[in-house]
């Protein structure tokens, strides 16, 4: 066993981590030390390698991936690392160990749980995992104007902590539909720019609409180009909902002159293009990528430069706010029972945990990530952070709602409005909730687009890694420009 040298190949680029206080070193320093305690001081979106000798030491937040692989080499195991499982297998096949790849043999490290690899050869022993995030449940009054200030409080801070990270004047764009969390997301932005003396011109509200006339509209995607922004003025024709609901929030706090049309005609869905970006096959997670993608390659096209990206991803989970009736897996019991279930899925002791996949937000957030990723866009989601996730946990939700679906549904949009107007002193409008892809278009373009029959996507998926796709994709290419690490 001391014969064995392993090697690690750590892809995750560093720049994708959003680190809101501290350094990078003291990051590192937090998980070298294998104190899960530690860990969970750090703070913002991060996905962290460290090594110490033959342990190998991961952690995650939601808001950014972290695969492995773990490949057989006759001097020793091989570890290689990324965000991707396209990447994993790129890096194996100049690794030489193409032959051993499979996606299904691929591994998510959990969100929330310091993982440990030992490096020591065959048989390779299980990862240790140890949950640096544990939120207390049912801990706060059962008041929703109290509930509302501490959740806000807590997206504020975070948003502040964000833009204090940027450079300064930066544009920021915000992921827009008007409902309940991009809206309290584009409200926290305002507040925090406000405090520091600047202009709310510094945001641009995106909002996708996807219609068969949208070269007339000034379209971005599939049917021409209009260069600058189109208009709030045409918000309201026809399409899906979204954008006429965007303008009439921001008309309603008085930043009309913030909205951002992305008008994109149907053509330009592409659910194929989504699999392959997301690498993923659930099918609602495919139909809102699909309409992320359209939006920041909308995003991209239009503003050559644009870098930052927020949206409100996670508000959805936090406050559990999915029509459980539509998941013939989840009961209202359950869903209230178990500690971070949107989150997390049913947790990694379960049954049902998904060793490639991982479960929850912690897999489905790849919906948001990836296609900004793909746009070469920086994304933020502060509904996703641990500190704003502690504040929905603690709310006593049974004790407020009892079992009744429709009370639970309706907490969301009283939480947030009573928070939006303590904290930043905006009065925001409340919306019906609509899933992405059912805002940005017409119900008979969707369903005429998308396959009804989940295998379909499932399929898709596997064709990527099929015996002739990956034998042509091991034609010689250019070097690995990420640096090995190899430690005797």
């Amino acid at each position: 066993m001391s014969d064995y040298i392993e090697k690690v190949v750590n892809l995750m680029d560093p720049e994708g981590d959003i680190l809101l206080d501290g350094s990078r070193a003291g990051a590192e320093a937090a998980i070298r030390s294998g104190d899960a305690s530690k860990v969970a001081k750090i703070r913002g979106q991060f996905a962290i390698l460290q090594q110490q000798g033959k342990s190998v030491l991961m952690a995650r937040s939601i808001g950014r991936p972290m695969r492995f692989f773990l490949a057989k080499r006759s001097e020793g195991p091989c570890l290689i690392v990324a965000e991707r499982i396209d990447e994993i297998h790129e890096q194996l096949r100049r690794e030489g160990l193409a032959d051993q790849f499979h996606p299904s043999y691929t591994r998510m490290v959990p969100a929330h749980h310091l993982m440990r690899l030992e490096l020591v050869g065959c048989p390779d022993p299980n990862p240790q995992l140890h949950r640096f995030f544990n939120p207390k449940r049912n801990v706060l009054p059962s008041e929703v104007e109290v509930i509302g200030h501490r959740y806000i409080s807590a997206l504020v801070d975070a948003c502040d902590e964000w833009l204090d990270s940027l450079e300064p004047r930066a544009p920021i764009g915000v992921l827009f539909s008007g409902g309940i969390d991009s809206g309290a997301v584009l409200c926290a932005l305002l507040h925090g720019l406000q405090k520091r003396g600047e202009t709310p011109q510094r945001l641009k509200a995106f909002t996708l609409r996807v219609h068969p006339d949208a070269a007339s509209l000034g379209s971005t995607l599939g049917a021409g180009a209009n260069g600058a922004g189109a208009s709030a003025a045409n918000s309201t024709i026809a399409g899906g909902d979204d954008a006429d609901q965007a303008n009439r929030f921001l008309e309603a706090i008085g930043q009309a002159m913030l909205l951002e049309v992305i008008n994109a005609d149907p053509a330009a869905l592409d659910w194929r293009a989504t699999v392959r970006v997301l690498e993923d096959y659930k099918p609602l997670d495919i139909e809102s990528g699909t309409m992320a993608r359209l939006l920041c390659q909308g995003i991209r096209q239009r503003y050559p430069d644009f870098r930052y990206v927020v949206d409100g991803d996670g508000g959805d989970e936090n406050l559990k706010d999915y029509p459980i009736e539509d998941n013939p897996e989840l009961t209202i019991r359950s869903v209230l029972n178990n500690q971070m279930l949107y989150q997390e899925g049913w947790g990694v002791d379960a049954v049902k945990h998904s060793l490639v996949y991982s479960g929850g937000q912690s897999r489905g957030h790849i919906r948001t990530s990836a296609p900004a990723r793909s746009a070469g866009l920086v994304g933020f989601s502060p509904f996703a952070l641990p500190e704003v996730i502690e504040v929905a946990e603690g709310i006593p939700f049974i004790e407020m709602c009892g079992w009744d679906h429709q009370r639970l549904y309706d907490l969301k949009g009283r939480v947030v409005h009573a928070g939006v107007k303590s904290v930043t002193g905006i009065d925001m409008p409340i919306f019906p909730k609509r899933r992405f892809q059912h805002g940005v278009a017409e119900r008979r373009i969707t369903q005429s687009l998308f396959p009804s029959d989940p295998l379909v996507y499932r399929r898709a998926f596997d064709e990527m890694f099929t015996s002739e796709k990956l034998s042509a994709e091991r034609a010689p290419r250019e070097p690995a420009t990420s640096s090995d690490a190899a430690t005797a």
